[in-house]
């Protein structure tokens, strides 16, 4: 049995309210209602650039349909995090821009000029600055989620993982749909498509969505709400059949976010410089904010006004394919743009201690061109040439009037141009035997421009510079053996290397010392794993165990300059090591209409070599400042070292209609921050639950949904801005309904 997606399947299955579990190795729901007839069927991924089922695939990857996205209310790629182990993604601060982490590999940072560690990929174009990330994911045909250093096959070298977005397709035939959802807080959205052929040999399909609503904050002190969203975002895809042998593909998208931001709240008392003391917050969902006068004009927004986002992104992508005899030529141009207009407060309260502004203009420009095999044989092949240019234009300002008695006011403009070559060779030394060798050489050239940090009004700090540059020209690449046990058992083992870019810690500084560049970091990752179905295809467990050999790992630090003392920076770690293992599970009986998902993750990691700045032992010694270290070897790095997820669905037949209970879970265990104790975040459970009516003949779905069904309270993080403890909060129990029909 083989299951491959396509728009009009998975959007049907989004529109029917087929309400899935956690998928794994699968597709969530679109598997069980096979799995009623008799086992999970296979699933076509195109992870390694050709089509392959998804448990023929020697690597650690897990899939979620459209389905499963629209049941689990997947609207953004952070959303991810709880339907996948081992993946997190926490904006900082609250703010827009994600911390993207895989298996304990990640990065943090709150400016928006550096490479994230894991690659997202929105119809096969990469996404190079994180904060590029943040639109909205609708009809999507599924996501494909890859652990472990990626380069060898994709334009961009990772060294966390990639996360794959393919968005649904135009269709053969004429189809249409419009779901509806409405919820808590007075949230709600609406997502439609219409889709078929124009003529013989041109396709076309148009799909939209709106969100809005959902605000569940509070102002501490006036009462006012904070937290809806107010997000849409349109797409056109046109397939052209030009020739028998040649396609061609057009995706135009645009999207715009005028939500209001994220609010924290404060979890230790402020004592101000007023003298008055800020406390602390007993009830998560309270928060504060103030816009000053200077700061207001500066930035061009009422003094009244909430926090906000006022973001624009749209883009272009040309893919053209032609097929020959024996291969096939690939090639992807590409344009992305995002213009960032984002007003936060990080201090959480109406006193002008951390107030943050973000003025991002940035663009990137790409181009792809691949070869690959086609014909049966021994011998499969891809090979390519990659090229990106990539700019960024930034002023980023930060109101510490009542904490130091300025404005901060830095400004930059960054470039980057990469260029690639890459290639995978796959040979069947036998029938259940095959070897594979990936390489890939890479140069970078990174570079800042007319950084400047003043302060308003001045008060004789900041520090300007014309240019500095960075770069990188690295080879990577992988070994890996398959071997088939069985037809339903595969064994697999990888070695493979991969490189995340340099930079520049692009946000406030007072000295040249915080603008020397870091290094790039490389992983040498190991991984063993094996893919089953048994049963009879009714049952499939994979499982897989690792170790990273983490060299110049990327970290958030400090470095002392000598007049004026600590300044934030991002350094390089000599060494670390992450270690752990993985189990996923899927069980579908028979011809009973249930589905059993279970997924775990555990994983530890270290520093092996690292000697920090001591800040406060530094500190002790100014003025001049000199730099003391402490030796953090055996200090664990910051990241849950388990998460698990499942779910268990049922489907019911009735007289004419047909009906689905599901309830899926999820835990993340406790966040070691690398600040103190003071800021780790606890563990914490979630449970959702939802049941879902539909005709056996007719169009339409009506489902009921229950999200935190528990109430749980917990913190997404914990963080500090100058004299501000505070904590970003998760969502609280919400409730809704979603209607759905197609035509």
């Amino acid at each position: 049995m083989k299951r491959r997606f396509n728009g009009t399947q998975v959007i049907g299955a989004a529109l029917a309210g087929v309400i899935g579990g956690v998928s794994l190795a699968g597709a969530g729901r679109a598997v069980a209602a096979d799995a009623a007839e008799g086992g999970i069927p296979e699933i076509i991924v195109t992870a390694q650039r050709r089509e392959q089922s998804v448990q023929d695939v020697g690597l650690s990857v897990s899939v979620l349909s459209g389905a499963d996205l629209a049941a689990h209310h997947v609207n953004s790629v952070n959303d991810l995090q709880n339907l996948t182990p081992g993946l997190e993604v926490i904006n900082a601060f609250g703010g827009g821009q994600p911390q993207f982490r895989i298996r304990g590999v990640g990065f943090n940072d709150y400016a928006s000029n550096n490479t994230p560690t894991v690659g997202i990929y929105v119809d096969e174009v990469a996404y190079p600055l994180p904060i590029m990330t943040q639109g909205l994911i609708y009809d999507v045909d599924r996501v494909e989620v890859l652990r472990g250093p990626q380069g060898v096959l994709y334009g961009r070298n990772t060294t966390g993982g990639a996360i794959n977005i393919l968005t649904a397709e135009p269709t053969d035939v004429v189809s249409a749909g419009i779901t509806g959802d409405y919820g808590s807080y007075n949230a709600s959205k609406i997502e439609a498509f219409v889709s078929g052929p124009v003529s013989g040999t041109v396709k076309v399909r148009l799909s939209a969505t709106t969100q809005q609503g959902g605000a569940w904050q509070t102002n501490r002190v006036t009462g006012q709400d904070l937290g809806n969203a107010n997000r849409s975002a349109v797409r056109a895809k046109i397939d052209w059949a030009a020739t028998p042998d040649t396609d061609v593909k057009l995706n135009l998208h645009y999207g715009r976010d005028l939500s209001d931001g994220s609010g924290a709240y404060v979890f230790n008392p402020i004592a101000q410089a007023t003298g008055l003391t800020v406390k602390a917050d007993t009830d998560p969902s309270k928060t504060g904010w103030g816009l000053s006068p200077a700061f207001a004009r500066l930035i061009g927004a009422d003094p009244s006004s909430k926090p906000f986002r006022n973001n624009s992104s749209g883009g272009a992508d040309l893919t053209i394919e032609h097929r020959f005899e024996d291969f096939k030529l690939t090639s992807i141009t590409a344009w992305e743009a995002l213009n960032r207009k984002e007003f936060n407060d990080w201090d959480g309260t109406a006193y002008h201690d951390a107030d943050e502004y973000f003025n991002s203009r940035a663009q990137d420009v790409s181009q792809e061109v691949r070869l690959s095999s086609t014909a049966p044989g021994k011998l499969q092949w891809v090979g390519g040439l990659y090229y990106a240019h990539e700019t960024l234009r930034e002023a980023f300002l930060s109101d510490f009037t009542d904490n130091y008695g300025f404005i901060a006011n830095t400004r930059y403009h960054q470039t980057a141009e990469s260029i690639a070559g890459f290639g995978q060779l796959d040979y069947a030394a036998t029938d259940r035997l095959k070897v594979t060798l990936g390489l890939r050489e890479e140069h970078e050239d990174r570079t800042l421009y007319d950084f400047t940090t003043s302060t308003i009004p001045y008060v004789g700090l900041g520090v300007g510079t014309a240019s500095v540059p960075t770069g990188f020209t690295q080879t990577t690449g992988k070994v890996g053996v398959e071997y088939k046990i069985s037809d339903p058992v595969l064994l697999y083992a990888n070695i493979s290397r991969g490189v995340k870019s340099g930079g520049f810690t692009a946000y406030n500084t007072l000295a040249l010392s915080g603008l020397k560049p870091f290094a790039p970091e490389v992983l040498w990752a190991y991984e063993a794993g094996v893919k089953s179905d048994l049963l009879d295809h009714t049952l499939r467990l994979n499982a897989s165990a690792y170790y990273y050999d983490y060299h110049n790992q990327q970290v958030q630090s400090v470095v002392i300059d000598q007049v004026y003392g600590a300044i934030g920076k991002i350094v390089n770690a000599p060494r670390s090591e992450i270690y752990g293992a993985e189990l996923e599970a899927q069980w579908a009986p028979a011809h009973t209409g249930l589905l059993f998902t279970q997924g775990l993750g555990l994983s530890h990691g270290e520093y092996k070599e690292f000697k920090a700045v001591n800040t406060a032992a530094s500190l002790a010694t100014c003025y001049p400042c000199t730099a003391v270290y402490s030796d953090l070897s055996g200090q664990e790095l910051g990241f849950p070292r388990i998460t698990y997820n499942g779910s268990a669905s049922y489907d019911w037949k009735l007289p004419g209609y047909s009906l689905t209970a599901e309830a899926d879970y999820s835990y993340r265990g406790n966040l070691r921050s690398s600040l103190g104790s003071t800021y780790n975040v606890r563990g914490y459970w979630l449970a959702n639950a939802s049941v879902t009516l539909k005709p056996e003949q007719g169009p339409w779905t009506a489902t009921v949904y229950g999200q935190n069904l528990f109430d749980k309270r917990y913190d997404l993080t914990r963080n500090f801005f100058t004299n501000a403890d505070i904590a970003i909060p998760g969502r609280p129990a919400t409730w809704g309904i979603r209607l759905g029909y197609l035509y």
